[in-house]
């Protein structure tokens, strides 16, 4: 299966670390669960991209693709400054109107 347009355009405006573009990515009220926490709305979602990017400077390439319609699971290798780095992570990622609605991080 191919990466969703809008997951995609994400990926590539967060790898940039091009926080505003990124951000376009979410709907209004997405919530983003990441290291044990809930980021709800652009504006939280704006500041943990803004904090992850700073403190690990992230790199995600998409390892596999599975699900497909609103519910998108990718299998991802995310390389950056932290302990362990590279290591493999899944996104579980639901869309909504042609936006991400919801980016849970395990």
């Amino acid at each position: 299966m191919k990466t969703p347009d809008i997951i995609a355009q994400y990926l590539d405006a967060a790898n940039r670390f091009d926080i505003a573009n990124a951000v376009e990515c979410f709907t209004a009220d997405a919530r983003v669960h990441d290291e044990a926490h809930d980021h709800v709305g652009q504006d939280a979602i704006r500041a943990w991209i803004a904090e992850t990017s700073k403190k690990y400077q992230p790199k995600v390439d998409v390892v596999q693709v599975k699900g497909g319609g609103s519910k998108v699971v990718l299998s991802v290798r995310v390389s950056g400054r932290f302990p362990g780095s590279p290591i493999e992570l899944e996104y579980d990622i639901t869309l909504h109107e042609g936006k991400i609605s919801t980016l849970n991080i395990q």
